[in-house]
């Protein structure tokens, strides 16, 4: 069974399991709610244990890999700022979203004790109380800490990503045989955790079961509700951002038919939105790029695996909304220091997120960090996390095909989306 039924078929078995028990249901002298929590304590305790390493590992490999040869010239800075200018749009719209729905809350009242989180919130407003505009000088501190190691433990991430990029940015620079060697072992250290993030996401099926059952035992099914409002608003952001965005940019840049390039993209963004991972679909989405939408080799055999590690509109707009999310369902009333901080973490980890299902869960355990919340908070969205990791994968590959689109026109590519898709079906055939 794939890994997303069995994640879906998780959520149904641990709803049931939570409507036919309670809080005081014990078998074979076991509390029911204790084995609960002790299954998704253990799922968030290994996301959380992944959040160091693979965060800094992806950062360095991603900078150390845009370094290579000339790819830091023209097209690479034009690249990076394309890039990074559709994350930040992505993560805007996110955030407007997010802030005019507010689906934390329902009927006025914050959606905590729906959502399970009545047991620890005090606790969390209590760490959070006085926090207001001068937070913004908080951030810029975190960024440069003292103590990297201390910070890293506190849950202060801002620190480890700005370093990251540091040390990424000048390792690609090092010449000769140690400046070799340590790429290699980065490169190496990232790989085996990929691998290791790949072993825990396959036991997302029973983290999903124990957080499920355990929020319906204590709460009952009213939870659904704040979550159905958080899945459609993240369904709405990505979509103006899929479909009105981009459209419009390859309209307006590019000078060229955005359903053209739709069409071109549809077998990759069909194997993106089933695989969640755009790394898997990455061979898909460079023969698409080259072959139907009439992209160089030059440009796309460039962009898009620097797009695959760094352009993450889907994710970077999710993280956001999810952390807004919970902070409205803690009744928290967020300053524009931590927003702001919110969209720059966003951001920045957006980067540094693997291509792989599920790893933006990892990232959003440094946005709660840096807030002030719990990661535990994040069980909540595992709900809807496969859908919409789905949607949002579908999103980044999407972004990265348009990137690839508005930089061969840029730099003067004519061919681009020149050739109908019936021609080009027709040679297919004729092959």
């Amino acid at each position: 069974m794939k890994l997303h039924h069995q994640i879906f078929l998780a959520m149904i078995l641990g709803g049931l399991a939570g409507w036919v028990t309670s809080e005081d249901t014990r078998i074979l002298g076991i509390a029911v709610i204790e084995a609960y929590d002790l299954i998704g304590t253990l799922f968030i305790n290994a996301l959380k244990m992944l959040v160091v390493p693979l965060i800094t590992t992806a950062i360095i490999s991603g900078l150390i890999n845009v370094g290579q040869g000339k790819n830091l010239g023209r097209l690479g800075a034009k690249t990076v700022l394309f890039y990074m200018s559709t994350s930040l749009i992505a993560i805007l719209i996110g955030l407007l979203l997010v802030n005019l729905i507010t689906p934390g809350i329902i009927d006025g009242e914050p959606a905590r004790d729906l959502l399970g989180f009545a047991a620890n919130t005090q606790d969390v407003l209590q760490k959070i109380e006085g926090r207001g505009a001068g937070e913004f000088t908080q951030i810029l501190l975190q960024m440069l800490p003292p103590n990297l190691v201390q910070a890293a433990a506190d849950g202060q991430m801002l620190g480890l990503i700005v370093f990251s990029l540091l040390f990424g940015f000048f390792l690609r620079t090092l010449a000769g045989a140690p400046g070799d060697t340590l790429r290699n072992m980065v490169e190496g250290f990232y790989e085996v955790m990929v691998s290791i993030t790949m072993l825990i996401i396959r036991f997302a099926p029973l983290g999903v079961f124990g957080l499920i059952a355990a929020t319906v035992t204590r709460t009952g099914l009213d939870a659904l509700e704040p979550l159905l409002w958080f899945f459609f608003t993240v369904l709405a952001a990505l979509f103006l951002h899929a479909f009105v965005v981009m459209p419009l940019l390859i309209r307006v840049l590019a000078q060229r038919s955005p359903w053209r390039h739709f069409q071109a993209m549809s077998p990759a963004l069909m194997t993106a939105f089933s695989s969640a991972s755009s790394a898997a679909t990455l061979p898909l989405t460079m023969d698409c790029v080259q072959k139907r939408s009439g992209v160089s080799k030059r440009t796309a055999s460039f962009v898009l695996p620097l797009g695959a590690t760094v352009n993450m509109d889907g994710t970077a707009l999710y993280e956001c909304a999810a952390a807004i999310f919970i902070a409205q369902a803690y009744g928290l009333d967020l300053s524009f220091g931590m927003q702001f901080a919110i969209v720059f973490t966003a951001l920045i980890t957006s980067i540094g997120v693997a291509s792989i299902p599920a790893a933006s869960l990892v990232a959003i355990t440094v946005i709660l960090g840096i807030i002030g919340l719990p990661a535990e908070a994040i069980g909540l969205i595992l709900v809807t996390d496969r859908i919409l990791d789905m949607c949002r994968t579908a999103v980044n590959v999407w972004g990265d095909s348009v990137g690839a689109v508005l930089l061969a026109r840029s730099e003067g590519e004519e061919n681009v989306l020149q050739t109908p898709m019936r021609q080009l079906d027709g040679q297919r055939h004729a092959v």
